[in-house]
């Protein structure tokens, strides 16, 4: 117990003493010093005590994917800062092939007793995946932030990047350069935001050929098979609905013998970290992940506090950045 006090009137910078008046629940503590040293609890792994129990921590959930797709560390790094500055603590969890599953880390999540949950980017956005944990966190009335999907029949508020603008920009930057066979690369048929490009695309383009249309795993791998088709088919500019996948498809064209982008321009998706570093650098559409982020922690704690949020979902504007991997088509 002495092992115990000390450690955590170490972590909170109060006295042993104070940390004692908490844990045996007593008066004369402030509620920010309070919930400092149960958080402070939750986070070196002590159990809280009984009569405290029933109290959730002032610590948040916040689930990724993957690590690999430079767009999630980037996401993780905003939103962490921005719930430091709440005063809340990230628990950063993240899937890899063949170990905990995003059920699992709900329920782990659940038996910490988080105060909330961000999801940026999982199997909500993907409808014939299951979403039986999601509902549970709904029905323990959990406050949850999705980024970039939102889930039919659950109300939880969603921050996206504008899926439908960002198709136009880069549509409207290949049509601009004199391409007319452009072909797109896209998740799996029932991942929401490529749902939302491919229907952003068909409107933009008029008539787009099912044969200019290609889906793939988020890697870099799915990205060079998709597009190694699409140019067997005569495309000359390929948008992309991830950089990774972009990056797939120069490699693509490389295999074949064509440069990037005398011969085929390649769009991506995101703006990723090093994107202005590969060779060529890749023209992408940004997302406002800065924005999106904090947007996000915000909505999170207005429910954490009052536990409601205007319905709906917040759009953010995307932005073209162009860079050399686009180009005149050649006549």
């Amino acid at each position: 117990m002495t092992r115990r006090l000390a450690q955590v009137a170490q972590k909170v910078g109060v006295s042993e003493a104070t940390v004692s008046r908490v844990l045996n629940d007593r008066p004369g503590v402030s509620r920010t010093t309070r919930e400092s040293v149960l958080t402070a609890l939750d986070v070196l792994g002590y159990e809280r005590p009984t009569q405290l129990r029933g109290e959730r921590a002032r610590l948040v959930g916040l689930v990724l994917p993957e690590l690999q797709n430079p767009i999630f560390p980037a996401f993780a790094e905003v939103i962490g800062g921005s719930l430091a500055q709440q005063g809340l603590t990230p628990v950063l969890c993240t899937q890899t092939k063949g170990g905990v599953s995003e059920a699992d880390y709900v329920e782990l999540l659940l038996q910490q007793q988080v105060s909330g949950v961000v999801f940026a980017g999982g199997l909500f956005a993907q409808a014939d995946e299951p979403h039986d944990h999601y509902r549970r966190l709904a029905d323990r009335r959990i406050p949850v932030v999705l980024i970039n999907a939102s889930i039919e029949g659950l109300d939880f508020p969603c921050v996206s990047c504008d899926d439908a603008v960002a198709i136009e920009q880069a549509w409207r930057h290949l049509e601009s350069l004199g391409h007319q066979r452009i072909g797109l690369v896209l998740g799996p048929s029932d991942h929401a935001p490529s749902r939302r490009k491919l229907a952003a695309a068909r409107a933009v383009a008029g008539a787009l050929p099912a044969e200019h249309v290609e889906r793939s795993l988020f890697s870099l791998e799915g990205g060079q098979a998709a597009a190694s088709r699409l140019l067997e088919r005569g495309v000359t500019g390929i948008v992309c609905a991830s950089d990774p996948l972009a990056l797939g498809a120069v490699r693509a064209a490389r295999r074949r013998g064509l440069v990037v982008p005398a011969d085929v321009s390649v769009v991506g998706f995101d703006d990723s970290a090093f994107m202005n570093c590969t060779e060529p650098p890749l023209t992408t559409v940004r997302q406002p992940i800065e924005a999106m982020g904090r947007a996000a922690v915000e909505l999170l704690s207005a429910l954490i506090q009052s536990g409601a949020v205007p319905p709906g979902e917040l759009l953010f504007e995307p932005e073209l950045v162009v860079r050399g991997s686009t180009a005149q088509v050649r006549r």
